[in-house]
């Protein structure tokens, strides 16, 4: 069993955060959901930039693309659905064998949306629409805007994937529209029971914006949390997560057959060299969750990762270290808005040279 396979066993699905037609052309991408037991598949426009800028299956299609009369978002669409449609297709057999757990393929709305509700549902409608298969996700951001959106998509029956949660607030908000929307669904008499939700909480931006306040302040105390209050947040965001839907308020929604909506660990790839570069898988594998791995983080497990119960474990110092953070003065809730803001900004500017390829 590969080291990644090894993660199965503890409750997590690994999902593979990268996409290209090479990957599916080659064969390669139906070897690791073989080999190592992954079970899903995320993009995001700078994925998808970088495959359709150094790809070169996608220029024959690309050049046809252009000399039809539409527009640079719509050859885009023209050029990646189709990709999200193979993989869907290629990890059907995953979604039917876990009775729709596992198996999905996400795809982003337009990154423009982000502050446009209404706009986002209609974008994500039109996308679940055209894609047509059981097992996509549509991937809609935690902003105010999104949250509103993502409620009524889950009442509509659209599988969503909720990006860019950096705070306890995006996470809780988030999981409370999705009891909200799966409740209008049911009071409505419609099934429950095949609708599925994950929520991205993003993890190595997190360090990369607190561990310069942490240094800036120097005490040992504070030097002492470097690297901890991501992880911190999650163990905690995790606890969240189960007193909510492992308690009274979704037991009807359960009894109907809903499914809980999973905390999924997205930015997983350790950017500062200090820190182990398996840390944001090893230390955070727990039943009920998802983590979506980049090539290179998968590589790295692959060869010396070890695959353990560890996310419920240590609980009571992750709430110190965010207590801790707060009485340094660092607004962690703060924190959050900005590196959303930020995430925001660096996928719309992906967006933009996206289009400009496709032009």
């Amino acid at each position: 069993m590969s080291k990644i396979a090894a993660i199965k066993p503890f409750g997590q699905s690994i999902w593979l955060d990268n996409l290209s037609r090479g990957l599916i052309a080659s064969g390669e991408l139906a070897k690791i959901l073989k080999e190592d037991a992954i079970a899903g598949v995320t993009s995001n426009p700078a994925i998808f930039y970088k495959s359709i800028s150094s790809d070169p299956l996608y220029t024959g299609d690309l050049a046809e693309l252009k000399k039809q009369d539409l527009t640079a978002e719509q050859r885009y669409e023209a050029l990646v659905v189709p990709d999200i449609q193979a993989t869907c297709d290629l990890t059907r057999s995953i979604y039917d064998q876990t009775k729709g757990v596992d198996g999905y393929v996400s795809l982003e709305v337009s990154p423009t949306l982000a502050n446009d509700a209404q706009g986002t549902i209609d974008n994500a409608k039109r996308l679940w629409a055209e894609i047509n298969r059981p097992n996509v996700m549509i991937k809609v951001p935690a902003t105010p805007a999104g949250v509103i959106a993502f409620e009524e998509l889950i009442t509509s029956g659209i599988n969503v994937n909720v990006t860019l949660m950096f705070n306890l607030t995006h996470v809780d908000n988030i999981l409370t529209a999705y009891i909200r929307g799966l409740e209008a669904r049911a009071a409505a008499g419609l099934p429950v029971d095949h609708v599925h939700a994950v929520a991205s909480v993003f993890l190595s931006r997190v360090d990369s914006l607190i561990d310069p306040q942490l240094e800036a302040i120097g005490t040992p105390e504070a030097l002492a949390l470097r690297g901890k209050v991501a992880l911190s947040f999650v163990k905690v965001s995790y606890q969240h997560y189960k007193k909510l839907f492992h308690g009274n308020r979704f037991a009807a929604l359960k009894a109907l057959g809903a499914h809980p909506q999973r905390l999924l660990w997205a930015s997983t790839g350790t950017k500062n060299k200090a820190y182990s570069d398996v840390m944001y898988v090893e230390q955070l594998i727990g039943p009920e969750t998802v983590n979506t791995v980049p090539d290179a983080t998968l590589a790295l497990f692959r060869d010396h990762g070890q695959a353990a119960n560890t996310l419920d474990t240590d609980i009571d110092a992750a709430i110190a270290n965010l207590v801790a953070v707060r009485q340094l003065g660092i607004n962690y809730n703060l924190a959050g808005e900005q590196l959303q803001q930020e995430g925001l900004k660096q996928f719309d500017e992906a967006f933009v040279k996206l289009l400009e390829l496709t032009k």
